[in-house]
């Protein structure tokens, strides 16, 4: 039995950085309907993205415009999977997590949900080609002197920004390759215990993604968002939201705007969140909400094993 109700219960779904050489295939090879999910996505990608999702290698399946499709499966087959057994009344996603997340909450059709994320990984991949830039992550300092540095430091030859700002973790900055690193020296002269460049791809949530925002707007006009039925919380407000006209605006917002995960989980620990069902490829979402806001029940469904243990109240 499920000791929880809907009301205390949150899905979330997990975005760029929590893939894996092999995630999904036990999944994939369980399900017909999830079968035809990646095969979907491998004719809107033009590359077979299962064989990538559980073959590699890891330096392939990385790339942004490989990554973040081959995430967003795996989440959806465990959803098909799952077939509604599991209740919640609150969905969130961490960046391109945002997709399933309101494939969940019923707004987005898997499929053009697959559609968007394709479009969205391919801008972000050329954005960042045409405009290079990187992250790091700086530690010990809070987000008012990180953006102050990254004020003192954007200028003329580049710009930083603060891209993710998490709770009981790094600020995560982004820009370009000259101006992250001046900020992460800075940052230490003014008492950050760390900084720690990142090995991305891109300047992902930053003004260096413009193009990728202007071809999302594009992509994003033609595609039918309904009223999500779980109380669905986007990155760039960290509040409620219901309208698809705003939905669809906070999608392409998303592309350069910060990622306000602590916020997102501050207002689920004031609602009272009690379980925590991370849906997709590793445990990330659930190790913030841990430090974040303590949830008493915290399951990753990952695996096809993670998915049959809470189907089996239901089916003895």
């Amino acid at each position: 039995m499920n000791d929880y109700t809907a009301e205390q219960t949150v899905f979330l779904f997990p975005g760029q950085a929590s893939q894996y050489v092999g995630m999904g295939q036990d999944i994939f090879d369980s399900s017909a309907p999830v079968r035809e999910l990646y095969a979907f996505a491998s004719e809107e990608i033009g590359e077979d993205i299962a064989k990538i999702s559980f073959e590699g290698p890891a330096d392939v399946l990385k790339q942004t415009r490989f990554t973040q499709p081959a995430i967003l499966l795996h989440s959806l087959a465990a959803l098909t999977v799952l077939d509604g057994a599991l209740e919640a009344k609150y969905a969130a996603g961490h960046s391109l997590g945002e997709y399933g997340a309101l494939v969940a909450a019923g707004s987005l059709t898997a499929k053009d949900a697959i559609r968007l994320v394709v479009k969205r990984a391919s801008l972000m991949e050329k954005s960042s080609q045409e405009t290079p830039g990187t992250m790091a992550a700086i530690v010990g300092l809070d987000l008012q002197t990180v953006e102050k540095l990254c004020a003192e430091v954007s200028g003329a030859h580049g710009s930083v920004c603060a891209a993710n700002i998490n709770s009981a973790i790094p600020i995560v900055v982004s820009g370009n390759f000259a101006t992250v690193e001046k900020l992460a020296e800075i940052a230490k002269e003014n008492g950050a215990k760390r900084a720690i460049m990142l090995e991305v791809g891109g300047a992902f949530h930053s003004v260096l993604m413009q193009s990728a925002k202007d071809g999302m707007a594009a992509a994003l006009t033609g595609v039918e968002i309904e009223s999500p039925a779980l109380t669905f919380i986007p990155n760039v407000s960290a509040e409620a939201v219901n309208s698809p006209a705003d939905i669809r605006s906070l999608l392409k917002r998303q592309i350069t705007a910060p990622v306000r995960w602590g916020q997102t989980m501050e207002l689920l620990k004031s609602a009272g969140i009690k379980q925590v069902f991370e849906i997709g490829p590793n445990k990330v979402l659930i190790g913030l909400a841990k430090r974040s806001i303590a949830p008493e029940k915290m399951i990753s469904l990952d695996k096809l094993s993670d998915i049959e243990k809470v189907l089996s109240p239901a089916t003895t």
